[in-house]
């Protein structure tokens, strides 16, 4: 299983980060049927209420980079830029869990 990460900034932790959050149950629609698409979390920073992350759940990297393919789904990501601030590069990243501890732990990882 692979995470990606795309952190996003809205232009204010109000009238447009409610519209980010908004467009972001719309942008579930890519995801929900696609092949290799486990789940999807977005989260909010405490501290700097402009600071989102999305979290993306994937059997593997190519399973999402089909899913950014889809029709629509990069003119559905410029309507969410209109409420975010400026930024020279896409900040994304691809990680893999190597421990998941806890109650809610999850049975999806593999043996290290």
């Amino acid at each position: 299983m692979v995470i990606v990460i795309s952190h996003a900034w809205t232009k204010d932790e109000d009238a447009h980060a409610d519209a980010y959050i908004e467009l972001s149950e719309g942008f579930a629609q890519f995801f929900d049927d696609h092949p290799g698409f486990i789940r999807r979390l977005l989260v909010r920073g405490q501290e700097d209420r402009t600071h989102f992350m999305n979290l993306r759940f994937f059997d593997h990297v190519d399973s999402y980079t089909q899913c950014t393919q889809r029709e629509g789904y990069v003119a559905y990501t410029e309507i969410m830029y209109e409420h975010m601030k400026p930024y020279d590069s896409y900040p994304r990243e691809f990680v893999d869990i190597v421990l998941d501890t806890g109650p809610g732990s999850t049975t999806l990882i593999p043996e290290i």
